[in-house]
C-alpha cells in the first residue's frame, strides 16, 4: 500500500516536472516525420495481466515491420531523434502515466512482451508476474557492462526475494545518477 502511495505521488510529480521536456520531445518526434510521437506495445504485468507499454517513439514509422521487435548496436531503424530520447532515458517519459494506471510501478522487473515467456522456466514466469512490473529495476541499476539474460534474470528474481522501501528508495537514486552521468556525456 505504502509503495502504491509512493509511485502515485512520484509518477504525478514527474509528470508535472517533466512536462516540457515530453513536449519537446513529442513535437522532435512528430516533426520528424509526420508520425506519432508515440509508440506502444503489449507487455505482461502483475498476475498474467496484459497491458500497452507507452515510450516516445524513437525509431522509423512501423519499425517492427522491418526488423523484428528487439534492437540491437547501429539499428538503422533508429532515428536521430530517437537515439538522443534513448540516450537521455526521455523516451522513458510517457511510462509514468502507466504507473499512475497502476500498470507498473516506478521500481520492478521491467515488464516482457508475451513473447518472452518462452525465454524462461514456467515456475521463474510465475515469479517474475508475482510483482508489479517498474520503470527501473535492480537488473538496470547493476549493469556493469552489460548484462546476460541470466544475469537479468537472476537480479530480477534477487529484487522480488529483497524486495523493500529501503530497496526502492536505492534504486531510483542509482537510476538518477545513472541517468544523469549519461546526460552529462
Amino acid at each position: 500500500m505504502i509503495k502504491r502511495s509512493v509511485d502515485i505521488l512520484a509518477a504525478s510529480l514527474l509528470l508535472v516536472l517533466t512536462l516540457p521536456v515530453s513536449l519537446v520531445a513529442g513535437l522532435l518526434v512528430f516533426a520528424q516525420d509526420g508520425g506519432s510521437p508515440f509508440f506502444r506495445q503489449a507487455r505482461v504485468g502483475l498476475a498474467g495481466r496484459m497491458f500497452y507499454l507507452w515510450k516516445f517513439r524513437s525509431m522509423v514509422r512501423n519499425a517492427e515491420t522491418l526488423g523484428g521487435h528487439q534492437t540491437h548496436q547501429g539499428d538503422a531503424r533508429i532515428t536521430k531523434v530517437g537515439a538522443f530520447l534513448r540516450r537521455t532515458s526521455i523516451d522513458e517519459l510517457p511510462q509514468f502515466l502507466n504507473v499512475l494506471t497502476g500498470e507498473m510501478s516506478l521500481v520492478g522487473p521491467r515488464p516482457d512482451t508475451p513473447m518472452q515467456e518462452r525465454d524462461y522456466s514456467p515456475d521463474v514466469w510465475q515469479r517474475r508476474l508475482s510483482v508489479v512490473p517498474g520503470i527501473t529495476g535492480y537488473a538496470q541499476v547493476m549493469q556493469k557492462g552489460g548484462l546476460t539474460e541470466k544475469d537479468r534474470t537472476t537480479l530480477d528474481l534477487e529484487y522480488i526475494e529483497r524486495q523493500s522501501l529501503r530497496l526502492d528508495f536505492w534504486i531510483m537514486a542509482q537510476t538518477a545518477l545513472i541517468v544523469l552521468k549519461r546526460r552529462n556525456r
